[in-house]
């Protein structure tokens, strides 16, 4: 399959990108680590013994920061329809998040516990037409915000990645009826070209 220009022009940004080399360096799976280290040193997210439930969790970077911080006595549960690298002290689900018996297998596993944080780096299979893509970015933020809602506890917090465009603000509004506070981080790690932003909801309202 022949490569198109925006393809070699990805690659060549990919190997010239400081944070993939600086991930490399430091042994995490991919550069959007960087991306999680900078909100949490900025708003204190992840503490040890905290259960911590990461929708889209592949191919694991978050999860190895995440279980860096909340171990030893913490509980991490990852789910990904995409394989997964197995990392010590977290469990792990594969499935498609919108599947009723992925999320039941889900909440099985949480066995009733209350969550303490909700992460969302959840990305739709891209189609190329922006309208359908947004679309489908929204529902699942959607879903990761009902998932939050009926699981996480009172002061919980919830973190989750949301694309700017049709949808967005709907979405915010929504997020600050469950979360006393809405804030949008865009770190450093995230590329400047790219519309992705990052909603983080601070104490889930009783």
């Amino acid at each position: 399959m022949k490569r198109t220009k925006t393809s070699k022009q990805w690659m060549q940004e990919h190997v010239n990108d400081p944070w993939v080399h600086r991930a490399k360096a430091e042994g995490y799976r991919s550069r959007a680590a960087f991306k999680l280290t900078e909100i949490d040193q900025k708003d204190r997210l992840l503490a040890k013994g905290q259960v911590v439930v990461e929708l889209g969790a592949a191919p694991g970077s978050w999860t190895q920061v995440v279980v860096k911080k909340v171990m030893p006595g913490g509980r991490v549960f990852a789910l990904d329809l995409l394989e997964f690298a197995p990392i010590e002290g977290v469990e792990f689900i594969q499935g498609d998040f919108t599947e009723e018996s992925v999320l039941a297998a889900l909440e099985e596993r949480l066995g009733g516990r209350a969550v303490d944080l909700v992460l969302s780096d959840i990305a739709p299979n891209i189609s190329g037409i922006a309208t359908i893509d947004q679309g489908r970015s929204i529902y699942l933020c959607e879903l990761a915000l009902d998932f939050a809602e009926r699981h996480l506890m009172s002061g919980g917090n919830m973190l989750v990645k949301v694309f700017q465009g049709s949808g967005f603000d709907e979405f915010r509004k929504a997020m600050g009826r469950v979360f006393s506070q809405v804030h949008v981080r865009k770190p450093a790690a995230s590329r400047d070209r790219s519309s992705e932003v990052y909603l983080l909801g601070l104490g889930k309202r009783q």
